[in-house]
């Protein structure tokens, strides 16, 4: 049988909707792509018989067909979160129609026996519909809805984070501060059979970290189509995604959601991580969101949360940033426990991170906690970027944790003059 080692590799991934038109192929004869270990790109070509052939076009053109003319029914994935806080799980059910609203979608339940979150002698957990987001893997009227979870007394289970978050978004301090986040998910590619980043030599290293971000290259960038497939994905569901770029480790990624409103930040980033999650599943890439991956001299991966509330926006926010900057360090290890597991492993002082045991502050300084840029200096307003949250927080707690200490909370004065002078601030 005929073999080729593909150069780099290379996943289809098409937003659904439009008929997808296939590439010319040999006659009786199609190349096809098949993982191996022992290929640094991770694939091998592999030469497929007629009949096969036909069994996986068959197949795609169901995955394609488009439904809507036939009937009104769609299909809606229900996802929510584990029960470990950060894996994704769903399931798919028939509506009778189109819904444009999260309300108009019936309650569901799942075994909780199963992932983790209730015993299995009462195992039943109800799943409540709470944001709608258009599906890009079965295109048509067919919806992604982010769903938080509940006993069937209608208690939330200790996993979901998103009812605490929502009980302080619809504060009306806060609602009336209109709080925005742009939040930079980072995330590792890696080699399914082998757990090794996408690109590297299986069991070596490829050379030393400069070359990588932002780059182009076969050499220097590895997994720009998944990275595209998603970018695309997500604008095609609706998600708030601002932007993408290949980070300072290879095989590592960056996006970017926002700005969003409240709790929409964690809707849009659950959803767009369901999406990467499903894309990274297509393509046989395995994805991470490990703080730290690989130890060593190479950059861990951390959701840097970019806030603003109106006040910080407008003329004089510079003073109501640096407050909300002396509340923030004031309840440094509160923030620091919520704002995910590992994070020790790179919250270093290394590799643009401040030490986890000390909260910083600066101005255009990506080695401190909290970073100002310049234009909000030179403004007089604007916002803050919080650095020290893990690539696996969870953004519902993230979040409702940001507001409610800058918005909520306040420190008495005795606490808040001794922080204040030893961060060099003037509030």
């Amino acid at each position: 049988m005929a073999q080729a080692v593909v150069p780099a590799m290379q996943c289809q991934v098409g937003v659904r909707g439009r008929s997808a038109v296939p590439a010319r192929q040999p006659a009786g004869r199609v190349w096809g792509v098949r993982r191996t270990a022992r290929a640094t790109s991770g694939f091998k070509v592999l030469a497929l018989g007629p009949e096969t052939t036909g069994v996986i076009q068959r197949m795609q053109q169901l995955l394609d067909m488009d439904t809507t003319p036939f009937t009104d029914k769609i299909i809606a994935e229900y996802i929510w979160v584990g029960g470990s806080g950060i894996d994704l799980r769903s399931k798919s059910r028939t509506i009778s129609k189109p819904v444009e609203d999260p309300s108009e979608l019936p309650k569901w339940n799942y075994d909780g026996s199963s992932t983790g979150q209730a015993p299995g002698e009462d195992s039943e957990v109800i799943l409540y519909p709470q944001a709608i987001f258009k599906d890009p893997f079965r295109g048509g009227n067919n919806i992604l809805v982010i769903c938080d979870t509940y006993t069937p007394q209608g208690e939330p289970i200790p996993t979901n984070k998103r009812h605490m978050a929502a009980q302080i978004f619809s504060d009306p301090k806060v609602t009336a501060q209109v709080p925005w986040f742009g939040i930079e998910q980072e995330y590792t590619l890696m080699q399914r059979d082998v757990n090794w980043p996408l690109g590297w030599p299986v069991g070596g290293y490829p050379g030393p970290q400069g070359p990588y971000y932002c780059a182009v290259g076969s050499d220097k960038s590895f997994g720009r189509d998944i990275s595209d497939a998603h970018y695309k994905a997500c604008l095609y569901a609706g998600i708030e995604i601002s932007g993408t770029n290949g980070e300072v480790m290879p095989g590592q990624w960056e996006y970017q959601v926002g700005p969003s409103v409240g709790i929409d930040a964690g809707d849009h980033i659950w959803a767009s991580r369901y999406i990467l999650e499903r894309i990274t599943e297509q393509a046989g890439v395995v994805l991470t969101l490990d703080p730290k991956p690989i130890q060593g001299d190479w950059n861990g991966a951390g959701c840097h949360t970019n806030y603003s509330t109106l006040s910080m926006r407008e003329d004089g926010g510079f003073d109501v940033i640096k407050k909300a900057i002396l509340n923030l360090s004031l309840r440094h290890d509160l923030h620091i426990a919520a704002y995910g597991e590992g994070n020790e492993r790179r919250l270093t002082g290394l590799h643009e991170t401040a030490s986890i045991s000390d909260f910083s502050w600066g101005v255009a300084n990506r080695g401190c906690s909290i970073r100002v840029g310049r234009e909000t200096e030179a403004k007089g307003k604007g916002y803050l970027e919080d650095r020290r949250p893990a690539s696996n927080m969870d953004p519902y707690t993230v979040t409702a944790l940001l507001a409610e200490t800058t918005i909520l909370w306040e420190p008495t004065l005795e606490a808040e003059a001794l922080a204040a002078k030893k961060l060099a601030l003037k509030v």
